[in-house]
């Protein structure tokens, strides 16, 4: 485990921390005016390889060398000129920082690092870290890599769970959850909608499955997994006989069929490292959670059952009640991922990016 100090006086602004996987939402932008939860479980944090934050350049400043060399394949709005290697926690992880009033960008329901980091080490007063709790913003505290040093705790790190742990722990993410808006009691305005996170994950993934394409049919098992990924698959792809074949493969599960020309395969929540197929198939990330929840879904069981529940099983009865409108992955998301695959240089990879605006009209994303 670590704890981050000041690099200016030394002082600790962390408890002691255990290192995971950057989220797939960790930038994502949901609705307008919508609550988010925290991003970071407590005693973790996760870093960013990437820089992310002000101050911004627009794609049309920066020189095609200097974004291909960022690993950059396709106009974007936008790329940061922060330095690398941000550390994200929950806010409640934070110790002895300040807000700096002045620096308080945002202000729509909170705050959203537009002035560049906003909380100051308490002892000695210098800028470390970005508090983000504006509305559709997953609350996190971001420190800045140039002013914190991270330090081991006394004590050996436990070593990451295995696949095996990882499946007996069975920590899955719902695709359905409540979402509110800002200020707003939770039961007095809230509505099921599809996950946040899902719809994160399903933005990464999208990117990932079109590139595996080659500009050619893709089809998806059936069920939950066809109603997240088969629409925007057979509006983006074109139609014929010769389709590749997508199918499930991780822990826990029976080998893909020899067909199966792409394997959605899940990402370790700790490691970040994706499963690795022995098949040669093209691998598509998902989080653990989701892809735990595809490849092994909860039932409902439609009747009572004889007994009582075990302990520590919660369940809506009736269910959660569903979403109104049919799955569509994060723009965002889809787009930061796509514009750094190598085959967005395709030009029909590359036409699907820049009419990205019209299929959200759509309803597609």
């Amino acid at each position: 485990m670590f704890v981050f100090a000041c690099a200016g006086c030394g002082a600790e602004l962390t408890t002691p921390l255990s290192r995971v996987a950057l989220p797939a939402h960790a930038h994502q932008k949901y609705g307008n005016g919508i609550q988010l939860p925290v991003l970071m479980e407590p005693g973790t944090f996760a870093v960013d390889p990437e820089p992310w934050g002000p101050p911004w350049r627009t794609w049309e400043e920066i020189p095609p060398d200097e974004a291909a060399a960022r690993g950059v394949h396709a106009p974007v709005h936008a790329l940061s000129d922060s330095t690398p290697g941000a550390i994200v926690i929950a806010p409640g992880d934070a110790r002895g920082t300040l807000l700096i009033p002045e620096k308080g960008g945002g202000y729509c329901c909170g705050l959203d690092w537009a002035d560049g980091p906003n909380m100051a080490c308490e002892a000695c007063g210098l800028p470390v870290a970005s508090r983000i709790d504006d509305c559709s913003l997953w609350q996190a505290v971001w420190l800045a890599p140039d002013a914190v040093r991270r330090l081991p705790v006394d004590g050996a790190e436990a070593a990451p769970l295995s696949w095996a742990e990882l499946m007996a722990e069975g920590k899955s993410t719902p695709p359905f959850e409540p979402i509110t808006t800002w200020g707003s009691p939770l039961k007095s305005n809230y509505w099921w909608s599809w996950s946040p996170r899902w719809e994160a994950a399903a933005g990464q993934a999208l990117a990932h499955l079109l590139a595996a394409s080659r500009g050619l049919p893709v089809t998806v098992p059936d069920g939950l997994i066809q109603e997240v990924f088969q629409r925007a698959l057979d509006t983006l792809l074109p139609a014929g006989p010769s389709a590749r074949r997508a199918a499930l493969a991780g822990p826990g599960r029976p080998a893909p069929e020899a067909d199966a020309d792409i394997l959605l395969v899940p990402i370790h929540p700790q490691t970040g490292e994706t499963w690795a197929p022995a098949d040669p198939a093209y691998p598509v990330p998902l989080p653990f959670g989701v892809w735990l929840w595809l490849a092994f879904p909860e039932p409902y069981l439609p009747v009572p059952a004889s007994g009582v529940m075990p302990d520590g099983v919660l369940r809506d009865d009736p269910p959660a009640p569903r979403p109104r409108h049919p799955f569509r992955a994060d723009p965002g998301t889809f787009r930061e991922t796509l514009a750094r695959l190598p085959a967005v240089r395709s030009p029909w990879l590359r036409e699907i990016l820049e009419n990205l605006t019209q299929h959200m009209r759509a309803g597609l994303f």
